[in-house]
């Protein structure tokens, strides 16, 4: 305990890093009064009095509730940041996948920094466009026709105005956190999000399992800690390839020679491929309404459950598929052998070029399947959760993308603290090595 204080003084210690922390929690701060400003034009009284459980699911179906789940609660209140950073996560998801499918960004991605800024504006233009889109649809269909006071013309274009300049300040929130705080600022907004549901639902999950269940709510609580140390596990777990660089004489003295490894993470993919397949499971729901008959209804009924088996089934099914897409697609066997090569390195005893490539693939191939295996498990926990006996609004927070996004988070920001401390010459956070960051965020 003594050491965890004078690890707290050494970070207020450093005041770069003490001024990044403080503008951090002012940022999320101002991000978290946004979520509770409510639309012009709707009865907030009629939100208060709808919303007696703030976190109960069984009030909206599985998308819904995944969006709410992001954006802090922000979508049940009908505020101006009702969609977030969704659109900006939904954008720049496309224009990652265009960079790999299309030549023009291809090539905008290999220019540097240049390049990188033509793809933010990209990525912005599209933001907007997709709030558009979202944000009619979420007037049309996610507010309560009886909370408007006039429901016309002025308050449709009002309000998009609103959620479109509310989701572009948000974005601007999460470019602030990332220059002038500490980490990924979309990463962190999410984070908060999702943590600033974690009180309520425990808060709940206590009231109705004490005094009389307490020896369950005790088992509730080892079982999440257990699963948070696995997808700690799953994150940092890595398969090293071996590299060796041959020897060079360049003048008079000889370079290379050294022994390197090119690190394969278990889950190359992070928390993309949850969030693929949990936007592609509205459709069966959309099926069902547009069939019109006791069959679709029946369809509706089962996936708008995210804790029905049938549900779960096919999301670990989607999440299987894309776990191996995702990963093909970002990171290529062949570019990495044909950079070892160019600069002298090569796997001991596989030949450089394209058996180095082939090998690559077998490895990553290996590692991915357990791995995607592991992350559909993950994902479906909170509703084996909830069959044990865990309410609805803490199970949530026993797996999926909740999990994934604040374990990942949390990894990132504290190998960020422990650079500064490293940097300044003081003592890291962890005695036993140093802490080990994510390559990649989980949502964009």
């Amino acid at each position: 305990m003594k050491r965890f204080f004078q690890t707290i003084r050494n970070i207020f210690a450093i005041e770069d890093l003490r001024v990044r922390i403080l503008n951090t929690i002012g940022f999320l701060i101002i991000f978290r009064l946004g979520c509770f400003i409510v639309l012009p034009g709707i009865d907030a009284s009629k939100i208060i009095n709808s919303n007696n459980d703030p976190l109960d699911s069984s009030k909206q179906n599985a998308i819904l509730g995944f969006i709410n789940n992001f954006v802090g609660g922000a979508f049940n209140n009908h505020s101006i940041f009702a969609l977030g950073i969704m659109p900006y996560i939904s954008a720049s998801i496309i224009v990652q996948l265009l960079t790999f499918a299309v030549p023009y960004f291809q090539k905008l991605q290999k220019e540097g920094d240049s390049g990188r800024k033509r793809l933010n504006q990209f990525t912005r233009v599209l933001t907007i466009l997709i709030t558009i889109f979202q944000g009619y649809s979420y007037l049309k269909g996610g507010v309560d026709a009886s909370f408007i006071n006039d429901n016309g013309f002025q308050f449709m274009f009002t309000s998009l105005v609103l959620i479109i300049t509310g989701t572009m300040f948000c974005m601007w929130l999460g470019e602030r956190i990332t220059d002038k705080g500490i980490g990924n600022g979309i990463s962190m907004i999410i984070m908060i999000g999702i943590v600033s549901r974690l009180p309520l639902a425990l808060a709940s999950e206590i009231s109705t399992k004490l005094p009389g269940k307490f020896w369950f709510f005790l088992l509730e609580i080892l079982a999440l800690f257990a699963i948070v140390v696995a997808v700690i596990a799953l994150t940092q777990a890595t398969r090293r390839i071996p590299i060796q660089y041959a020897k060079q004489v360049i003048g008079n003295k000889l370079y290379g020679g050294k022994r390197d490894f090119i690190p394969l993470k278990l889950n190359s993919a992070g928390v993309m491929p949850i969030i693929f397949a949990q936007a592609l499971m509205f459709i069966p729901t959309l099926l069902g309404g547009l069939m019109q008959n006791e069959i679709g209804a029946s369809i509706n009924a089962t996936f708008s459950n995210p804790y029905s088996w049938q549900y779960s089934l096919l999301f670990a099914l989607l999440i299987l598929i894309f776990t191996f897409f995702y990963t093909a697609i970002t990171i290529n066997s062949n570019d990495i052998a044909d950079n070892l090569k160019r600069n002298g390195g090569f796997i001991p005893g596989v030949k450089p070029g394209k058996p180095t490539a082939d090998f690559i693939d077998t490895v990553l191939s290996r590692i991915t399947l357990p791995g995607a295996f592991f992350l559909a498990m993950i994902a479906i926990l909170p509703a084996f959760a909830n069959l044990a006996g865990v309410g609805q609004n803490f199970a949530q927070f026993f797996g999926g993308t909740s999990l994934l996004i604040l374990v990942g988070v949390v990894l990132d920001t504290l190998q960020q603290i422990e650079s500064y401390l490293l940097m300044r010459h003081y003592e890291g956070m962890m005695k036993s090595g140093r802490v080990k960051g994510r390559s990649q965020f989980a949502a964009a």
